[in-house]
C-alpha cells in the first residue's frame, strides 16, 4: 500500500518548552498471539535537522517490510534514543490488554530512562509524552510527564510514526524467531494475527503457548 501522507515534526514543535519528545504507539494490539509490543522514540527538537528525517518513515501500515526494515536502520541511530517493551501473551490472557500496553509502556520508559540525559530531562521537566489514539492508557502508569493524545500520530507525527516502526520491525522479528518453536502455525508469515492460514493451524493444532487462548473463543468454536 502507498501513501503520500508523510509524517512532519510540528505538532512536536507545538509541545514547547519541552525540549524532548518521546512518541509512543503499539503494536501487535489485534492479534491472536504474540506479545503486544509498545514502542517509545526520543525526539530532541533542540537539535532537531528535519532534513535528516528518514525520507521513507511513514504510518507502519502504510510502509513495505522492506522500507520499514532500512528505516529501522535510519531511526535506531538518528536520534538520543529509543526503546521497545513487550507483554507476553499468558499476561494479556491474565490482566487484559489495556493494563498490558500500560505495563509494556513502562518497560520501555524504564529502558529508555537508564540514559543519564533523558534521565536528567525528565527531573527538570524537558519531556513531552506524544501518544497515538483517542485514549490515555498511559494514566495509571505515567505521573511527572505530561501526554497528549493524538488520533493518527502515527500517521501525522514524526516521533510516533518512529516509535511505531521501531516496535513493528522489533515485534516482526520476535515472531519469526518464535515461529522457529512453533513451525506449524506459520508466524512469520501473518506475525501473529488473525489471518486464514492461522485460524485453521489454531482450529487444528489447538492454542500454543504464545497463543492469547481468552481471545480464541470465537475462533475454537467454528464461528
Amino acid at each position: 500500500m502507498f501513501s503520500s501522507q508523510f509524517p512532519t515534526t510540528d505538532v512536536e514543535r507545538s509541545l514547547s518548552p519541552a525540549r524532548y519528545i518521546i512518541g509512543i504507539d503499539e503494536v501487535g494490539r489485534g492479534a491472536i498471539a504474540g506479545p503486544v509490543a509498545v514502542g517509545a522514540f526520543v525526539l530532541d527538537l533542540q537539535t532537531l535537522d528535519e532534513s535528516k528525517v528518514p525520507a521513507k518513515l511513514q504510518d507502519s501500515k502504510l510502509m513495505t517490510e522492506r522500507n520499514r526494515e532500512a528505516v529501522f536502520s535510519e531511526l535506531s541511530t538518528w536520534q538520543p534514543g529509543y526503546a521497545v517493551g513487550f507483554i507476553e501473551a499468558e499476561q494479556i490472557d491474565l490482566n487484559g490488554i489495556v493494563w498490558c500496553l500500560a505495563q509494556a509502556a513502562v518497560k520501555a520508559l524504564e529502558q529508555l530512562n537508564e540514559n543519564p540525559t533523558i534521565r536528567q530531562a525528565i527531573a527538570d521537566g524537558q519531556v513531552h509524552l506524544l501518544l497515538d489514539g483517542t485514549h490515555n492508557w498511559l494514566d495509571s502508569v505515567v505521573s511527572r510527564i505530561p501526554v497528549t493524545v493524538r488520533a493518527k500520530a502515527d500517521r501525522d507525527c514524526v516521533a510516533v510514526a518512529a516509535a511505531a516502526c521501531l516496535a513493528k520491525v522489533t515485534r516482526d522479528r520476535h515472531m519469526v524467531h518464535l515461529a522457529e518453536s512453533y513451525p506449524e502455525y506459520l508466524l512469520e508469515g501473518h506475525k501473529g494475527y488473525a489471518s486464514a492460514a492461522h485460524i485453521e493451524a489454531v482450529r487444528r493444532l489447538g492454542p500454543s503457548e504464545v497463543h492469547r487462548v481468552s481471545w480464541l473463543t470465537k475462533i475454537l468454536s467454528g464461528e
